[in-house]
């Protein structure tokens, strides 16, 4: 029996894609498929290889509002967002070339070598809040690397991938080079078991200690895990209270709070500065303009799902019934929510990632405090700090626990240009973005001569 996935646009309610799941038989099909195109692939020249990536990039610019328009009606994100999406997807052919340049170079003298191989075929989980930028992060440099690739996008977001795929083709890669499998846990199954020589995947601690185990005693398939982070964001007296709210709103709930490194918890001091950032920051939960992807000067969408809605909300309760003091409430609508600021000092918290508009405030009474508070997770993706004072800066930021650490800049702000991950939970230390070429090829190394000369030995008549 054919097991049909829909996605249903969480903005309006209507099925906007539909389509067939991969049977754990067509998975493995598209495996044999990659496996069969790794040899020729791989044995081509990284030159011809990075010329096809920078062809796909010009195809996906040309079809970047297309893009733009399945990343919003799969998952509701804001238009002018979802064209940030597609633009950076074609900006990562170029940094994707650089990094692999700089972190897989060859390296040739008289008498050694120094070049990089890559896996074979690596298996691409994508996420629902990127479908485009995040498995395109990992696809662009495991293809300049000459591996090959079998990618399962978020059967919540699933109409990118062809897109991606046809835009591969009309670039020039070859037939089964990469392989798009359709489908939800069945499928996803399906391809841990199939015969593939790394898992590249962004999503959640769950799924990501999940495969973690899954490997285990399994050293000949490397994983690339970035499973998400409880964020902190502190903010600390001086700093302009506005811009300080401002940073706050940005961190907490760009994309309807549906980032890894969007601020979970906020930690604020006692006392009257940080009444004054918490006031600030109600009335611009209050003022938000939220709506369908489709309208105008919009902040945020839905989140993803009303399921999505329905955790945020019962997670509000639950720390409610455990004593935290409600700043202002989630209100939601199906799909919608209207931002949620909770007050959860003192309070014992679940150390969880909440995917939704919700920041908890921590309130702390001195710098100090603050940074056991944020070091308080077993996540340790992102970080950061609003305060005007270089020295506070100066004594944070080498005590704070996490792979991004951001100053007077939202939780969300990373650069292309540096390596993407955390320690703890949130990752098993392969970062991705810049530093994606170190786990998309391995070091081959080696003495030599042209000549053969047999070497000088002792003890030999």
């Amino acid at each position: 029996m054919t097991n049909i996935i829909k996605s249903i646009c969480p903005a309006t309610g209507d099925v906007v894609w539909e389509g067939a799941a991969a049977t754990p038989a067509e998975v493995h099909v598209a495996v044999s498929l990659a496996r069969a195109a790794f040899t020729d692939w791989s044995l081509t020249s990284f030159d011809h290889r990075a010329n096809i990536a920078l062809a796909y990039a010009e195809r996906i610019r040309a079809a970047s509002e297309t893009i733009a328009l399945a990343i919003s009606r799969d998952m509701g994100k804001p238009l002018w967002e979802a064209r940030t999406e597609a633009n950076a997807m074609a900006n990562k052919v170029k940094v994707s070339i650089e990094s692999y340049n700089e972190r897989t170079p060859t390296r040739i003298t008289d008498t050694t070598r120094l070049s990089h191989r890559p896996h074979g075929v690596m298996a691409v989980f994508g996420p629902f809040n990127f479908p485009g930028h995040l498995p395109n992060g990992h696809i662009i440099p495991s293809l300049l690397a000459g591996n090959t690739v079998v990618f399962k996008p978020s059967e919540l977001t699933p109409q990118v991938a062809a897109i991606m795929a046809q835009c591969w083709t009309e670039a020039g890669l070859p037939e089964g080079v990469l392989n798009v499998i359709q489908g939800a846990r069945e499928t996803g199954a399906a391809l841990l078991e199939a015969n593939i020589d790394g898992l590249l995947f962004t999503g959640s601690a769950t799924t990501g200690t999940f495969f973690h185990k899954h490997f285990a005693g399994r050293p000949d398939v490397i994983l690339a895990l970035e499973m998400g982070g409880n964020n902190p964001l502190i903010i600390q007296d001086p700093v302009d209270v506005d811009a300080a709210s401002d940073l706050a709103f940005m961190s907490g709930f760009i994309t309807a709070g549906q980032r890894c490194t969007c601020a979970r918890r906020l930690i604020l001091p006692t006392g009257k500065f940080g009444d004054n950032v918490i006031e600030a920051l109600k009335a611009k939960i209050g003022n938000v303009k939220i709506g369908r992807w489709d309208v105008e000067d919009i902040f945020m969408g839905p989140v993803v799902s009303t399921g999505a809605a329905e955790a945020a909300v019962k997670f509000e309760a639950e720390l409610l019934d455990k004593g935290a003091q409600s700043l202002t409430a989630l209100e939601r609508d199906d799909a919608f929510l209207r931002p949620g600021l909770i007050d959860v000092t003192g309070v014992n918290v679940a150390d969880e990632e909440l995917f939704a508009p919700f920041l908890q405030v921590i309130r702390v009474p001195n710098l100090e405090a603050a940074i056991v508070q944020a070091n308080a997770t077993r996540f340790g993706l992102a970080s950061g700090l609003i305060c005007d004072d270089v020295e506070v800066w100066d004594h944070a930021r080498p005590r704070l626990r996490a792979g991004i650490v951001n100053w007077n800049k939202p939780t969300t702000g990373a650069a292309s240009t540096l390596p993407f991950g955390g320690p703890g939970f949130s990752g098993n230390h392969r970062p991705a973005a810049y530093y994606a070429a170190d786990y998309c090829a391995w070091p081959q190394s080696g003495q030599v001569v042209e000549k053969a000369v047999g070497p000088a030995m002792r003890g030999m008549k």
